[in-house]
């Protein structure tokens, strides 16, 4: 989670300087800017990926389950735990909508800015300002999500999350290179 942290602290550093490059991503490739949602994830991705890994280790244990067997693994969340992520996603789904609609008003004020070549600097302050939201609600919403969880849920959750990262750019890149290469 330090990670994850020092990683958000860097980009908003980096927002500060060039917001505009941020959106763009070209160290991204163009399926990765394609699932975007302000400049990365969107934060209830981490729910589905809760629930699918979930299901996916609640199958492969189901015989040892039905005999009683606790696997302590992510397909042995417990009521409670599933009753807590569910209520977490639905607060992280408001906070993503009032950021979404709050980039919404930026866009609507950008154009009418641009018409009239006027507080340039304050619409990318406020442009920059949505963007930390965004993020600030990443990594907020990874916090709770492995709060929630046991020390190996956690292990399991963050896992399946970096090899979904991994997995999406890698592919992405192949399909670039083989769109390249035609």
């Amino acid at each position: 989670m330090t990670h994850y942290a020092e990683y958000y602290r860097m980009k908003s550093a980096f927002a500060e300087r060039d917001v505009f490059n941020i959106f763009s991503a070209p160290w991204a490739s163009t399926l990765e800017r394609s699932l975007h949602w302000i400049t990365g994830w969107r934060p209830t991705t981490v729910f589905h990926l809760v629930y699918t890994e979930s299901s996916i280790m609640f199958e492969s244990h189901i015989f040892d389950i039905l005999r009683g067997l606790r696997t302590g693994d992510l397909g042995d969340l417990s009521p409670s735990q599933f009753r807590r992520v569910s209520e977490l996603q639905c607060e992280t789904v408001k906070e993503e909508n009032a950021i979404t609609d709050e980039l919404s008003e930026w866009q609507d004020g950008a154009s009418e800015m641009l018409a009239e070549c006027s507080n340039l600097d304050g619409m990318i302050g406020r442009l920059v300002c949505v963007v930390r939201k965004a993020d600030d609600l990443r990594l907020k919403t990874l916090r709770r999500v492995v709060e929630l969880l046991t020390t190996q849920q956690a292990v399991e959750f963050l896992i399946a999350a970096a090899e979904l990262q991994f997995g999406v750019r890698m592919w992405g890149r192949n399909l670039d290179r083989s769109r390249a290469n035609a």
